[in-house]
Formats: structure tokens, C-alpha cells, sequence
């Protein structure tokens, strides 16, 4: 089992350095615009929505990265005070009844919604804009997926804790 948490773990913190980079072009972009906007009076669309593309790519592909690293909120009252066991029992039973059903109805619903923005090409509504609104709207599959490998390795380390009454190897 601990095997594959680490491979799970290799994979989602490989795939969150790589989207990490997009974090660089957004400070360009913003830099940019504001330069551009403040210096000399114009602005750009297609870098404003690129700002936006930008930081969809981050938000939703981060998300499992965010988990595996222990990056994610948690409001922590009692928890902390917990034995390793219990704590195992409060992260299985939140990724089992908690995050599983939600990662599945997004699932569901975004899946048609992605589709049907693929078959049609969809384009920015503006005429200047990003003609790449699919790719947005494929981000949402992409949330849901990297989310759900971080949740499964989540979930294995729960187990480990309430096995062993000890805590898993740390996520490199």
C-alpha cells in the first residue's frame, strides 16, 4: 500500500510543478496589463482573458497537489489532539462520505457540459478573445481527476493510520 501512495504522490506532485509554471506567465500577464493599462492607456483582451486561462489552469490543477501536500483548509479543533487512528478514521470517512460523492457529481455534470464545448469549438464571445473556452472548461475534468488520485493516496494514508496507530511516511 505504501507503494502506491508514493507513486500517487510522485505523479500529483510531478503534475503540480508542472502546472505551477503557469503561475509565470500569470505574472507577466498582470504585470502587463497593468503597465499597459496605467502607463499607457490601453489594454489587451486576449491578455486579460489570458490572465483568466492562466489562473483556471492553476486553481484546478493545483487542487491535488494542495491536498497531498496538506495545503488545503481544514479546520482543525480537535483533530490535532487525536491519536493517529482516529485522525485516520475522520480522513477516511471525509474523503469516503465527503469528497467522493462531490468529486463524482462534478464528474457527472461537467462531463456533458466539456463535451459539447468540444464538439462546437467554443470561442471567446469576443471577437479579440482566446478562442480556447474548451480548454477552460476541460480543467474543470482535470480538477476532478487530480483531485481524485490525491483523495485516493489521502485515503491509503488513512488507512496506514488506522492500521498501525501511526503515521505514514510524510508525501515527498
Amino acid at each position: 500500500m505504501e507503494g502506491v501512495i508514493r507513486v500517487i504522490d510522485a505523479v500529483t506532485a510531478a503534475l503540480g510543478r508542472v502546472l505551477a509554471l503557469a503561475l509565470l506567465p500569470l505574472l507577466a500577464l498582470v504585470f502587463a496589463n497593468v503597465v499597459l493599462r496605467y502607463v499607457f492607456g490601453t489594454g489587451s483582451l486576449w491578455m486579460q482573458e489570458a490572465v483568466i486561462y492562466c489562473f483556471v489552469i492553476l486553481m484546478t490543477g493545483l487542487a491535488g497537489w494542495a491536498l497531498q501536500t496538506g495545503e488545503h483548509v481544514r479546520v482543525d479543533i480537535l483533530y490535532s489532539a487525536l491519536r493517529p487512528r482516529w485522525q485516520g478514521v475522520i480522513d477516511l470517512g471525509g474523503t469516503l462520505l465527503l469528497m467522493g460523492p462531490f468529486l463524482w457529481v462534478m464528474w457527472e455534470r461537467a462531463l456533458p457540459y466539456v463535451q459539447r464545448s468540444w464538439r462546437m469549438g467554443e470561442r471567446s464571445i469576443e471577437t479579440s478573445g482566446i478562442p480556447l473556452v474548451w480548454l477552460l472548461k476541460t480543467m474543470l475534468l482535470v480538477f476532478v481527476l487530480v483531485t481524485a488520485l490525491a483523495a485516493l493516496s489521502f485515503a491509503l494514508r488513512a488507512v496506514l493510520k488506522i492500521r498501525h496507530d501511526r503515521h505514514p511516511e510524510p508525501a515527498p
